[in-house]
Protein backbone atom coordinates (compact mmCIF):
# COMPACT_ATOMS: atom_id res chain seq x y z
CA UNK A 1 0.00 0.00 0.00
CA UNK A 2 1.50 3.48 -0.72
CA UNK A 3 2.08 6.29 2.06
CA UNK A 4 -0.96 8.30 -0.19
CA UNK A 5 -3.50 5.65 0.47
CA UNK A 6 -1.97 4.84 3.91
CA UNK A 7 -2.71 8.58 4.58
CA UNK A 8 -6.13 8.47 3.32
CA UNK A 9 -6.51 5.18 5.46
CA UNK A 10 -5.55 6.85 8.89
CA UNK A 11 -8.41 10.04 7.75
CA UNK A 12 -11.08 7.35 8.00
CA UNK A 13 -13.36 7.41 11.00
CA UNK A 14 -12.72 4.22 13.09
CA UNK A 15 -16.71 3.44 13.04
CA UNK A 16 -16.80 3.37 9.30
CA UNK A 17 -14.00 0.03 9.69
CA UNK A 18 -15.29 -1.60 12.82
CA UNK A 19 -18.97 -0.05 13.34
CA UNK A 20 -19.78 1.80 16.24
CA UNK A 21 -17.73 1.83 19.29
CA UNK A 22 -18.93 -0.16 22.26
CA UNK A 23 -18.46 0.74 25.89
CA UNK A 24 -18.14 -1.78 28.74
CA UNK A 25 -22.03 -2.89 29.58
CA UNK A 26 -23.22 -2.10 33.08
CA UNK A 27 -24.92 -5.03 34.76
CA UNK A 28 -28.16 -5.33 35.42
CA UNK A 29 -28.25 -6.13 39.44
CA UNK A 30 -26.66 -9.11 40.33
CA UNK A 31 -28.70 -12.75 39.83
CA UNK A 32 -27.25 -15.28 42.23
CA UNK A 33 -26.86 -18.83 41.44
CA UNK A 34 -29.10 -20.73 43.68
CA UNK A 35 -28.38 -24.06 45.26
CA UNK A 36 -30.53 -26.94 44.23
CA UNK A 37 -32.84 -28.65 46.86
CA UNK A 38 -30.17 -30.82 48.62
CA UNK A 39 -32.43 -33.93 48.27
CA UNK A 40 -29.54 -35.92 50.42
CA UNK A 41 -30.37 -34.23 53.67
CA UNK A 42 -33.44 -36.19 54.11
CA UNK A 43 -34.17 -39.63 55.07
CA UNK A 44 -34.10 -42.43 52.64
CA UNK A 45 -37.66 -43.29 52.42
CA UNK A 46 -38.33 -39.42 52.07
CA UNK A 47 -35.48 -38.42 49.91
CA UNK A 48 -36.27 -41.50 47.71
CA UNK A 49 -40.04 -40.32 46.60
CA UNK A 50 -38.94 -36.75 46.26
CA UNK A 51 -36.32 -37.47 43.68
CA UNK A 52 -38.72 -39.91 42.13
CA UNK A 53 -41.78 -37.28 42.06
CA UNK A 54 -39.36 -34.76 40.64
CA UNK A 55 -37.76 -37.14 38.14
CA UNK A 56 -41.43 -38.51 36.56
CA UNK A 57 -43.22 -34.95 36.69
CA UNK A 58 -39.88 -33.33 35.47
CA UNK A 59 -39.78 -30.61 38.09
CA UNK A 60 -37.67 -29.15 40.28
CA UNK A 61 -36.66 -31.64 43.60
CA UNK A 62 -37.59 -28.01 45.15
CA UNK A 63 -40.87 -28.53 44.96
CA UNK A 64 -40.91 -31.81 45.83
CA UNK A 65 -38.31 -31.27 48.96
CA UNK A 66 -40.48 -28.09 50.44
CA UNK A 67 -44.20 -30.35 50.00
CA UNK A 68 -41.68 -33.24 52.25
CA UNK A 69 -40.99 -30.74 55.14
CA UNK A 70 -44.56 -29.21 54.51
CA UNK A 71 -46.21 -33.06 54.99
CA UNK A 72 -43.82 -33.98 57.94
CA UNK A 73 -44.61 -30.27 59.41
CA UNK A 74 -48.58 -31.61 58.83
CA UNK A 75 -47.75 -34.40 60.75
CA UNK A 76 -46.28 -33.89 63.93
CA UNK A 77 -46.84 -30.02 64.23
CA UNK A 78 -48.30 -29.15 67.51
CA UNK A 79 -47.34 -32.56 68.91
CA UNK A 80 -43.72 -31.66 69.51
CA UNK A 81 -41.31 -29.10 70.10
CA UNK A 82 -37.08 -29.23 70.01
CA UNK A 83 -35.89 -27.56 73.13
CA UNK A 84 -32.66 -26.16 71.86
CA UNK A 85 -30.81 -24.79 75.51
CA UNK A 86 -32.74 -23.79 78.27
CA UNK A 87 -36.03 -22.53 78.00
CA UNK A 88 -35.68 -21.63 73.88
CA UNK A 89 -38.22 -24.16 72.27
CA UNK A 90 -39.11 -24.52 68.73
CA UNK A 91 -42.32 -26.07 67.56
CA UNK A 92 -42.23 -27.89 64.53
CA UNK A 93 -44.66 -26.65 62.03
CA UNK A 94 -42.98 -24.83 58.80
CA UNK A 95 -44.37 -22.38 56.45
CA UNK A 96 -42.99 -22.89 52.90
CA UNK A 97 -43.63 -21.21 50.01
CA UNK A 98 -42.05 -22.12 46.02
CA UNK A 99 -41.86 -20.15 43.20
CA UNK A 100 -42.52 -21.15 39.94
CA UNK A 101 -44.28 -19.88 36.63
CA UNK A 102 -47.80 -21.78 35.00
CA UNK A 103 -47.24 -25.27 33.50
CA UNK A 104 -44.43 -26.61 36.02
CA UNK A 105 -47.26 -29.36 37.22
CA UNK A 106 -47.90 -28.08 40.46
CA UNK A 107 -50.77 -29.66 41.21
CA UNK A 108 -49.55 -33.06 39.71
CA UNK A 109 -46.41 -33.15 42.55
CA UNK A 110 -48.96 -31.92 45.11
CA UNK A 111 -51.28 -34.54 44.78
CA UNK A 112 -48.82 -37.29 45.09
CA UNK A 113 -46.27 -35.80 47.72
CA UNK A 114 -49.99 -35.03 49.97
CA UNK A 115 -52.00 -38.37 48.83
CA UNK A 116 -51.53 -40.73 52.04
CA UNK A 117 -52.00 -37.41 54.56
CA UNK A 118 -55.31 -37.59 53.57
CA UNK A 119 -55.68 -40.99 53.20
CA UNK A 120 -54.37 -40.98 56.78
CA UNK A 121 -57.20 -38.07 57.60
CA UNK A 122 -59.47 -40.30 56.22
CA UNK A 123 -58.28 -43.24 58.52
CA UNK A 124 -58.91 -41.17 61.44
CA UNK A 125 -62.39 -39.94 60.54
CA UNK A 126 -63.29 -43.26 60.39
CA UNK A 127 -61.75 -43.81 63.83
CA UNK A 128 -63.28 -41.76 65.39
CA UNK A 129 -66.70 -42.32 64.14
CA UNK A 130 -67.78 -43.93 67.02
CA UNK A 131 -67.04 -41.85 69.48
CA UNK A 132 -68.60 -39.01 67.64
CA UNK A 133 -71.69 -40.95 67.20
CA UNK A 134 -71.71 -41.75 70.80
CA UNK A 135 -71.04 -37.79 72.02
CA UNK A 136 -73.40 -36.81 69.25
CA UNK A 137 -76.28 -39.28 70.88
CA UNK A 138 -75.24 -38.09 74.53
CA UNK A 139 -75.55 -34.74 73.63
CA UNK A 140 -79.25 -34.99 71.43
CA UNK A 141 -80.41 -37.04 74.85
CA UNK A 142 -79.27 -34.36 77.28
CA UNK A 143 -81.19 -31.94 75.23
CA UNK A 144 -84.18 -33.48 75.16
CA UNK A 145 -83.98 -34.15 78.80
CA UNK A 146 -83.29 -30.59 79.58
CA UNK A 147 -86.32 -29.56 77.05
CA UNK A 148 -88.63 -31.60 79.34
CA UNK A 149 -87.65 -30.92 82.44
CA UNK A 150 -88.34 -26.53 81.35
CA UNK A 151 -91.75 -27.69 79.77
CA UNK A 152 -92.18 -29.80 82.99
CA UNK A 153 -91.58 -26.26 85.31
CA UNK A 154 -93.22 -24.51 83.65
CA UNK A 155 -96.38 -26.33 83.73
CA UNK A 156 -95.82 -27.18 87.62
CA UNK A 157 -98.37 -26.17 90.28
CA UNK A 158 -96.18 -23.29 92.27
CA UNK A 159 -95.00 -25.17 95.27
CA UNK A 160 -92.98 -27.12 92.38
CA UNK A 161 -91.72 -25.14 90.29
CA UNK A 162 -88.78 -23.68 92.23
CA UNK A 163 -87.46 -27.43 92.50
CA UNK A 164 -88.65 -28.04 88.80
CA UNK A 165 -86.93 -25.30 87.23
CA UNK A 166 -84.18 -25.85 89.29
CA UNK A 167 -83.67 -29.26 88.12
CA UNK A 168 -84.62 -27.72 84.41
CA UNK A 169 -81.33 -24.88 84.68
CA UNK A 170 -79.23 -28.00 85.88
CA UNK A 171 -80.13 -30.33 83.00
CA UNK A 172 -79.56 -27.74 80.59
CA UNK A 173 -76.22 -26.47 81.81
CA UNK A 174 -75.22 -30.38 81.38
CA UNK A 175 -76.27 -30.13 78.21
CA UNK A 176 -74.58 -26.80 76.98
CA UNK A 177 -71.24 -28.19 78.29
CA UNK A 178 -71.09 -31.35 76.09
CA UNK A 179 -69.26 -31.11 72.78
CA UNK A 180 -69.29 -33.01 69.80
CA UNK A 181 -65.79 -33.89 68.34
CA UNK A 182 -65.39 -32.37 64.95
CA UNK A 183 -64.47 -34.60 62.22
CA UNK A 184 -60.79 -34.77 61.99
CA UNK A 185 -58.70 -32.95 59.70
CA UNK A 186 -55.52 -32.49 58.87
CA UNK A 187 -55.11 -30.32 55.39
CA UNK A 188 -57.40 -27.10 54.45
CA UNK A 189 -57.14 -25.11 51.15
CA UNK A 190 -57.24 -21.68 51.01
CA UNK A 191 -58.90 -20.73 54.41
CA UNK A 192 -59.95 -17.17 55.39
CA UNK A 193 -58.53 -16.24 58.63
CA UNK A 194 -61.67 -16.60 61.12
CA UNK A 195 -62.28 -20.40 58.99
CA UNK A 196 -58.69 -21.15 60.06
CA UNK A 197 -59.40 -19.80 63.90
CA UNK A 198 -62.18 -22.28 63.61
CA UNK A 199 -60.50 -25.44 62.58
CA UNK A 200 -57.50 -24.70 65.05
CA UNK A 201 -60.41 -24.55 67.56
CA UNK A 202 -61.58 -27.85 66.67
CA UNK A 203 -58.66 -29.56 65.86
CA UNK A 204 -56.98 -29.40 68.79
CA UNK A 205 -54.64 -26.38 67.85
CA UNK A 206 -53.58 -27.53 64.67
CA UNK A 207 -53.94 -27.32 60.73
CA UNK A 208 -51.88 -27.09 57.67
CA UNK A 209 -52.80 -24.70 54.49
CA UNK A 210 -51.07 -26.73 51.20
CA UNK A 211 -52.00 -25.25 48.28
CA UNK A 212 -50.71 -25.21 44.61
CA UNK A 213 -51.81 -21.98 44.11
CA UNK A 214 -51.35 -18.46 46.00
CA UNK A 215 -54.86 -17.23 46.94
CA UNK A 216 -54.20 -17.48 50.76
CA UNK A 217 -51.73 -14.32 50.49
CA UNK A 218 -54.81 -12.75 48.65
CA UNK A 219 -57.25 -13.50 51.75
CA UNK A 220 -54.67 -12.35 54.14
CA UNK A 221 -54.07 -8.99 52.28
CA UNK A 222 -57.89 -8.68 53.38
CA UNK A 223 -59.84 -10.01 49.87
CA UNK A 224 -63.20 -10.58 51.43
CA UNK A 225 -62.55 -8.03 54.40
CA UNK A 226 -60.98 -5.28 53.08
CA UNK A 227 -58.05 -4.94 55.34
CA UNK A 228 -54.90 -6.97 55.97
CA UNK A 229 -55.99 -9.75 58.81
CA UNK A 230 -52.48 -12.23 59.55
CA UNK A 231 -52.95 -12.34 63.23
CA UNK A 232 -53.70 -16.01 62.98
CA UNK A 233 -51.28 -16.79 60.93
CA UNK A 234 -48.15 -15.07 63.04
CA UNK A 235 -49.58 -16.93 65.99
CA UNK A 236 -50.10 -19.85 64.52
CA UNK A 237 -46.30 -20.24 63.39
CA UNK A 238 -44.68 -18.76 66.66
CA UNK A 239 -47.24 -20.81 69.04
CA UNK A 240 -48.47 -18.06 70.49
CA UNK A 241 -52.09 -18.35 72.63
CA UNK A 242 -55.25 -17.09 70.13
CA UNK A 243 -58.49 -16.62 71.49
CA UNK A 244 -61.08 -17.76 69.19
CA UNK A 245 -64.78 -16.29 69.31
CA UNK A 246 -67.60 -18.34 68.00
CA UNK A 247 -71.08 -17.05 67.33
CA UNK A 248 -73.24 -18.72 70.12
CA UNK A 249 -70.19 -19.97 72.18
CA UNK A 250 -67.79 -19.26 74.96
CA UNK A 251 -64.25 -17.64 73.55
CA UNK A 252 -62.13 -20.65 73.29
CA UNK A 253 -58.04 -20.41 74.16
CA UNK A 254 -55.65 -22.19 71.93
CA UNK A 255 -52.49 -22.40 74.16
CA UNK A 256 -50.20 -23.16 71.47
CA UNK A 257 -51.68 -23.13 67.61
CA UNK A 258 -49.65 -24.71 64.74
CA UNK A 259 -50.75 -24.00 61.64
CA UNK A 260 -48.20 -25.04 58.94
CA UNK A 261 -48.40 -23.66 55.13
CA UNK A 262 -47.01 -25.35 52.13
CA UNK A 263 -47.61 -23.25 49.20
CA UNK A 264 -46.78 -23.38 45.66
CA UNK A 265 -47.13 -19.79 43.78
CA UNK A 266 -46.28 -17.72 40.84
CA UNK A 267 -43.40 -15.48 40.69
CA UNK A 268 -45.51 -12.62 40.27
CA UNK A 269 -47.34 -13.19 43.96
CA UNK A 270 -44.13 -12.27 45.77
CA UNK A 271 -44.07 -8.65 44.53
CA UNK A 272 -48.21 -9.10 45.76
CA UNK A 273 -47.01 -9.98 49.11
CA UNK A 274 -44.32 -7.51 49.96
CA UNK A 275 -46.86 -4.74 49.03
CA UNK A 276 -49.73 -6.27 51.59
CA UNK A 277 -49.51 -3.99 54.26
CA UNK A 278 -48.04 -4.39 57.27
CA UNK A 279 -46.65 -8.46 56.15
CA UNK A 280 -42.89 -6.91 56.67
CA UNK A 281 -43.57 -4.84 59.30
CA UNK A 282 -45.32 -7.48 61.44
CA UNK A 283 -42.96 -10.49 60.54
CA UNK A 284 -45.48 -12.41 58.04
CA UNK A 285 -42.88 -12.66 55.45
CA UNK A 286 -40.16 -13.63 57.31
CA UNK A 287 -41.73 -16.78 58.25
CA UNK A 288 -41.39 -18.17 55.35
CA UNK A 289 -38.84 -20.23 53.91
CA UNK A 290 -38.59 -19.38 50.19
CA UNK A 291 -37.44 -20.99 47.10
CA UNK A 292 -37.16 -20.19 43.71
CA UNK A 293 -35.75 -22.60 41.32
CA UNK A 294 -35.68 -22.81 37.93
CA UNK A 295 -38.32 -23.92 35.63
CA UNK A 296 -38.09 -26.63 33.67
CA UNK A 297 -40.27 -25.96 30.85
CA UNK A 298 -38.74 -26.24 27.54
CA UNK A 299 -36.25 -28.67 28.27
CA UNK A 300 -37.90 -31.80 30.36
CA UNK A 301 -37.33 -35.04 29.69
CA UNK A 302 -40.35 -36.61 27.65
CA UNK A 303 -39.90 -40.01 28.67
CA UNK A 304 -39.20 -40.21 32.44
CA UNK A 305 -38.37 -42.86 34.81
CA UNK A 306 -42.12 -43.63 36.60
CA UNK A 307 -41.93 -43.78 40.26
CA UNK A 308 -41.76 -47.00 41.62
CA UNK A 309 -44.55 -49.12 43.85
CA UNK A 310 -41.35 -50.21 46.24
CA UNK A 311 -40.75 -45.96 46.45
CA UNK A 312 -44.72 -45.06 47.10
CA UNK A 313 -45.13 -47.80 49.49
CA UNK A 314 -42.29 -46.91 51.59
CA UNK A 315 -43.66 -43.32 51.26
CA UNK A 316 -46.94 -43.66 52.34
CA UNK A 317 -45.88 -46.11 54.87
CA UNK A 318 -43.73 -44.36 56.75
CA UNK A 319 -45.40 -41.30 56.32
CA UNK A 320 -48.83 -42.81 57.60
CA UNK A 321 -47.12 -44.50 60.69
CA UNK A 322 -45.74 -40.76 62.20
CA UNK A 323 -48.85 -39.03 61.33
CA UNK A 324 -51.39 -41.65 63.00
CA UNK A 325 -48.56 -42.21 66.27
CA UNK A 326 -48.87 -38.38 66.86
CA UNK A 327 -52.46 -37.57 66.30
CA UNK A 328 -53.98 -38.50 69.47
CA UNK A 329 -51.05 -36.35 71.45
CA UNK A 330 -51.96 -33.52 73.56
CA UNK A 331 -49.25 -32.87 75.56
CA UNK A 332 -46.66 -32.01 72.91
CA UNK A 333 -43.14 -34.74 72.54
CA UNK A 334 -39.79 -32.04 73.46
CA UNK A 335 -37.31 -33.37 71.40
CA UNK A 336 -33.47 -32.61 72.32
CA UNK A 337 -30.27 -32.68 71.46
CA UNK A 338 -27.39 -34.39 72.27
CA UNK A 339 -24.65 -32.98 72.59
CA UNK A 340 -23.02 -33.18 69.79
CA UNK A 341 -25.96 -31.63 67.72
CA UNK A 342 -26.02 -28.83 70.18
CA UNK A 343 -22.26 -27.96 69.44
CA UNK A 344 -23.45 -28.39 65.85
CA UNK A 345 -26.48 -25.91 66.67
CA UNK A 346 -24.41 -23.52 68.23
CA UNK A 347 -21.73 -22.78 65.63
CA UNK A 348 -24.80 -21.94 63.39
CA UNK A 349 -26.24 -19.77 65.58
CA UNK A 350 -22.61 -17.57 65.66
CA UNK A 351 -22.34 -18.16 62.07
CA UNK A 352 -25.89 -16.28 61.71
CA UNK A 353 -24.81 -13.50 64.46
CA UNK A 354 -22.08 -12.90 62.61
CA UNK A 355 -24.17 -12.00 59.69
CA UNK A 356 -26.64 -10.16 60.86
CA UNK A 357 -24.70 -6.73 61.33
CA UNK A 358 -23.99 -3.67 59.24
CA UNK A 359 -22.61 -4.90 56.27
CA UNK A 360 -22.72 -8.34 57.04
CA UNK A 361 -24.45 -10.80 54.00
CA UNK A 362 -27.35 -11.56 56.04
CA UNK A 363 -28.17 -7.41 57.07
CA UNK A 364 -30.66 -6.83 53.70
CA UNK A 365 -32.95 -9.50 55.45
CA UNK A 366 -32.14 -8.88 58.72
CA UNK A 367 -36.01 -9.99 59.69
CA UNK A 368 -35.73 -13.20 58.09
CA UNK A 369 -32.41 -14.28 59.17
CA UNK A 370 -33.37 -13.47 62.40
CA UNK A 371 -35.56 -16.26 62.72
CA UNK A 372 -33.00 -18.69 60.40
CA UNK A 373 -31.35 -20.37 63.52
CA UNK A 374 -35.02 -21.39 65.03
CA UNK A 375 -35.87 -22.55 61.32
CA UNK A 376 -33.25 -24.99 61.53
CA UNK A 377 -33.79 -26.32 64.60
CA UNK A 378 -37.76 -27.00 63.39
CA UNK A 379 -36.24 -28.42 60.41
CA UNK A 380 -33.79 -31.09 62.33
CA UNK A 381 -36.81 -31.68 64.65
CA UNK A 382 -38.71 -32.95 61.63
CA UNK A 383 -35.67 -35.04 60.08
CA UNK A 384 -35.58 -36.46 63.25
CA UNK A 385 -38.85 -37.73 63.90
CA UNK A 386 -39.04 -38.74 59.73
CA UNK A 387 -35.27 -40.96 60.22
CA UNK A 388 -36.90 -42.43 63.71
CA UNK A 389 -41.36 -42.39 62.96
CA UNK A 390 -41.75 -45.20 65.52
CA UNK A 391 -40.13 -43.66 68.68
CA UNK A 392 -38.55 -40.43 67.45
CA UNK A 393 -39.75 -38.58 70.14
CA UNK A 394 -38.40 -40.89 72.47
CA UNK A 395 -34.73 -40.21 71.14
CA UNK A 396 -32.37 -37.10 71.20
CA UNK A 397 -31.48 -35.56 68.05
CA UNK A 398 -28.03 -36.41 66.69
CA UNK A 399 -25.44 -34.29 65.15
CA UNK A 400 -25.49 -35.83 61.87
CA UNK A 401 -29.14 -34.46 61.67
CA UNK A 402 -28.59 -30.83 63.15
CA UNK A 403 -26.21 -30.51 60.36
CA UNK A 404 -28.40 -31.51 57.72
CA UNK A 405 -31.10 -29.32 58.83
CA UNK A 406 -28.61 -26.31 58.78
CA UNK A 407 -27.47 -27.46 54.98
CA UNK A 408 -31.37 -26.73 54.24
CA UNK A 409 -30.83 -23.20 56.40
CA UNK A 410 -28.27 -22.42 53.82
CA UNK A 411 -30.43 -23.77 50.77
CA UNK A 412 -33.29 -21.38 52.05
CA UNK A 413 -30.99 -18.51 53.16
CA UNK A 414 -29.74 -18.15 49.70
CA UNK A 415 -33.46 -18.20 48.21
CA UNK A 416 -34.86 -15.92 50.66
CA UNK A 417 -31.93 -13.41 50.03
CA UNK A 418 -33.31 -13.78 46.17
CA UNK A 419 -36.61 -13.56 47.00
CA UNK A 420 -36.74 -10.08 49.32
CA UNK A 421 -34.42 -9.09 45.81
CA UNK A 422 -36.90 -9.40 43.41
CA UNK A 423 -39.42 -8.34 46.11
CA UNK A 424 -37.63 -4.78 46.45
CA UNK A 425 -36.76 -4.28 43.14
CA UNK A 426 -37.87 -2.57 39.46
CA UNK A 427 -40.11 -4.91 37.61
CA UNK A 428 -38.47 -4.12 34.52
CA UNK A 429 -35.30 -5.73 36.16
CA UNK A 430 -36.70 -9.35 35.80
CA UNK A 431 -37.94 -8.89 32.19
CA UNK A 432 -34.73 -7.50 31.08
CA UNK A 433 -33.03 -10.65 32.70
CA UNK A 434 -35.45 -12.50 29.84
CA UNK A 435 -34.50 -10.54 26.88
CA UNK A 436 -30.85 -10.97 27.88
CA UNK A 437 -31.03 -14.68 28.04
CA UNK A 438 -32.86 -15.03 24.92
CA UNK A 439 -30.49 -12.80 23.36
CA UNK A 440 -27.25 -14.89 24.61
CA UNK A 441 -28.89 -18.19 23.57
CA UNK A 442 -29.92 -16.90 20.34
CA UNK A 443 -26.86 -14.78 19.38
CA UNK A 444 -28.56 -12.49 17.92
CA UNK A 445 -26.61 -9.73 16.93
CA UNK A 446 -29.62 -7.24 16.07
CA UNK A 447 -33.57 -7.63 15.50
CA UNK A 448 -36.19 -5.64 15.07
CA UNK A 449 -38.69 -5.12 18.22
CA UNK A 450 -41.05 -7.66 16.20
CA UNK A 451 -38.68 -10.23 15.62
CA UNK A 452 -38.01 -10.47 19.52
CA UNK A 453 -41.88 -10.73 20.20
CA UNK A 454 -42.12 -13.39 18.08
CA UNK A 455 -39.57 -15.34 19.70
CA UNK A 456 -40.30 -14.84 23.07
CA UNK A 457 -43.27 -16.37 25.05
CA UNK A 458 -46.39 -15.08 24.83
CA UNK A 459 -47.47 -15.78 28.30
CA UNK A 460 -44.51 -13.84 30.00
CA UNK A 461 -45.09 -11.23 26.98
CA UNK A 462 -49.07 -11.21 25.85
CA UNK A 463 -48.33 -7.66 24.26
CA UNK A 464 -45.04 -6.40 22.08
CA UNK A 465 -45.48 -3.24 24.54
CA UNK A 466 -44.72 -4.84 27.19
CA UNK A 467 -40.87 -5.22 26.02
CA UNK A 468 -40.92 -1.38 26.38
CA UNK A 469 -39.30 -1.15 29.81
CA UNK A 470 -37.14 -3.78 29.78
CA UNK A 471 -35.95 -2.76 26.45
CA UNK A 472 -35.61 0.65 27.65
CA UNK A 473 -33.47 -0.89 30.99
CA UNK A 474 -31.14 -2.75 28.35
CA UNK A 475 -30.44 0.35 26.80
CA UNK A 476 -29.38 2.40 29.32
CA UNK A 477 -27.09 -0.26 30.71
CA UNK A 478 -25.78 -0.46 27.44
CA UNK A 479 -26.23 -3.99 26.29
CA UNK A 480 -28.51 -2.68 22.88
CA UNK A 481 -28.61 -0.12 20.97
CA UNK A 482 -31.53 1.02 19.39
CA UNK A 483 -30.88 2.56 15.25
CA UNK A 484 -32.11 5.62 14.06
CA UNK A 485 -35.49 4.56 12.25
CA UNK A 486 -35.66 5.23 8.62
CA UNK A 487 -37.80 8.37 7.49
CA UNK A 488 -41.67 8.06 6.56
CA UNK A 489 -42.15 7.78 2.89
CA UNK A 490 -45.37 9.53 3.00
CA UNK A 491 -47.00 6.48 1.68
CA UNK A 492 -48.68 5.16 4.81
CA UNK A 493 -49.14 2.05 6.16
CA UNK A 494 -47.57 0.46 9.33
CA UNK A 495 -44.44 2.30 10.42
CA UNK A 496 -41.25 0.26 10.81
CA UNK A 497 -40.30 -1.97 13.91
CA UNK A 498 -37.49 0.15 15.82
CA UNK A 499 -34.23 -2.12 15.31
CA UNK A 500 -31.68 -2.70 17.58
CA UNK A 501 -27.82 -3.85 17.59
CA UNK A 502 -26.72 -5.77 20.33
CA UNK A 503 -23.08 -5.56 22.61
CA UNK A 504 -20.65 -7.74 21.04
CA UNK A 505 -20.21 -9.86 24.22
CA UNK A 506 -23.53 -11.33 23.70
CA UNK A 507 -22.37 -12.74 20.84
CA UNK A 508 -19.00 -13.94 21.28
CA UNK A 509 -17.07 -16.06 17.85
CA UNK A 510 -17.57 -19.90 18.22
CA UNK A 511 -14.44 -21.25 18.97
CA UNK A 512 -13.31 -23.41 16.19
CA UNK A 513 -15.82 -22.06 13.64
Amino acid sequence: MTADLWEGFDALDPETITGPVWDEPVPLNHRRTLPDFPVHTLPAWLGDMVAAVAEETQTPPDLAGCLALGVLATAAGGRATVCVRGHWREPVNLYTAVALPPGNRKSAVFALMTGPLLAVEKTLVELSGPQRAEAETTARLAKSAADKAAQKAAAAEPGLRDQLTAEAVHLAQQADELTVPAKPQLVADDVTPESLATLLAEQGGRISVMSAEGEIFDIIAGRYSGAPNMGVFLKGHAGDMARVNRQGRDPQHIEHPAVTMALAIQPEVLDSIGRVKGADGRGLLARFLYAKPPSLVGRRNLTPDLITEETTAAYARQLGGLTLALADWTDPAVLTLTPEADTVMLAYQRVTESRLGKGGSLAPIVKWASKRDGAVARIAGLLHLAAHPDNGWALPIEAATMAAATELGDYFTAHALEVFDDMGSDPAQETAHQLLTHIREQRLEGFTKRELFRGLSRGDFPAMTDLDPALALLEEHGWVRQQPLPPRTGRGGRPPSPRYDTHPSLTPPVVGA
